[in-house]
């Protein structure tokens, strides 16, 4: 097995990077990148792999899904009281991947996360499929649970008790923006000389735009 593994290989030969071909802000950047992801029709095109640290130091990482781009800010939902929501709390520094195998790239981006106002996360959960509402009052999420049958019937009990009115959101439910102050495009290249562009905030405020070596 291991040495098929190692027989794996792609060569990336769709197109190129460079410092003059990408804007001066990384937030345009991305979202021209991000536009031509959904021309392409990239499968689950904001799934976004979030990374945190535990309290004792260790990285963890889970895909989520981006839910919007606003004011510069990478914003996403999820349970406060989920493992993620308990380590951002404690260490707000995180890191996002986006991974886009049908372009040939990767964007990098590091931050701190901070919750959004609880009237933006109420009016993303009214937004969402019904289903998906009882969902977050159901699941006390990242904790133990014995079988699927409990969720179940916590199912069967949400649902009865929204029966015929409004599902209202769940205090432990919400949302966070990143603000990000580092980000890299990855355009893969043939014989993995691949191209990296990265930014990073001077003490101005400002972006620096650099070539990164492969």
């Amino acid at each position: 097995m291991s040495s098929k593994i190692a027989e794996i290989r792609e060569e990336y030969l769709k197109n190129i990077l460079s410092k003059s071909s990408t804007s001066t802000d990384p937030f345009d950047q991305f979202k021209i990148w991000f536009d031509e992801a959904l021309k392409a029709e990239v499968p689950e095109v904001n799934a976004m792999m979030l990374s945190t640290v535990t309290s004792e130091n260790r990285p963890t990482a889970r895909v989520v899904l981006l839910k919007g781009l606003e004011n510069g800010k990478f914003i996403f939902y999820t349970n406060y009281q989920s493992d993620k929501g308990q380590q951002i709390e404690k260490n707000p520094n995180v890191a996002l991947t986006f991974f886009w195998p049908a372009l040939e790239r990767q964007v990098r981006i590091e931050g701190v996360a901070r919750k959004v106002s609880t009237e933006i996360s109420t009016e993303y959960f009214l937004s969402r499929p019904r289903g998906s509402q009882i969902g977050a009052h159901v699941s006390p999420q990242s904790t133990p649970v014995a079988n699927r049958t409990i969720l179940e019937e916590r199912v069967l009990k949400i649902t009865k008790k929204f029966e015929g009115k409004a599902i209202t959101k769940p205090a432990q439910w919400g949302g966070y923006a990143v603000d990000a102050s580092l980000f890299e495009f990855w355009q893969g290249r043939a014989n993995r000389l691949h191209d990296r562009i990265g930014y990073s905030l001077n003490k101005k405020n400002e972006w620096d735009k650099i070539r990164l070596a492969p």
